[in-house]
């Protein structure tokens, strides 16, 4: 799914990609001025975090330390996939969740 906005998310949705306080920043911009771009990313900048937090905790019991890069290597794919859609204007799904992300928090939005 890779469609092109001309809308004015597109700070929100950049901005949703740098840190968690970014997300959170961009969530209360969001909610000044709703557009489906900004939501559209929120949505997948959230699910990165969430999947990113979920897997260090999952590995922090398992402690393989190579296991431990590969997750690091795959989460930053998917952040800069994100973050290039945003900064390009386009609503590109990130690999594997992207999909499950918009589905998953909906709410947002």
């Amino acid at each position: 799914m890779t469609e092109t906005s001309t809308d004015d998310g597109k700070t929100v949705a950049i901005i949703s990609y740098i840190t968690l306080i970014g997300w959170i920043i961009a969530l209360i911009m969001h909610n000044g001025n709703k557009t489906e771009f900004g939501a559209f990313h929120l949505r997948q900048s959230l699910g990165i975090i969430v999947v990113a937090i979920a897997l260090a905790i999952i590995n922090s019991f398992i402690g393989i330390a190579i296991l431990g890069w590969i997750i690091q290597i795959g989460i930053l794919v998917f952040w800069i996939l994100g973050f290039i859609g945003a900064i390009q204007g386009e609503k590109k799904l990130v690999p594997l969740l992207g999909a499950q992300f918009q589905d998953w928090f909906k709410g947002i939005g």
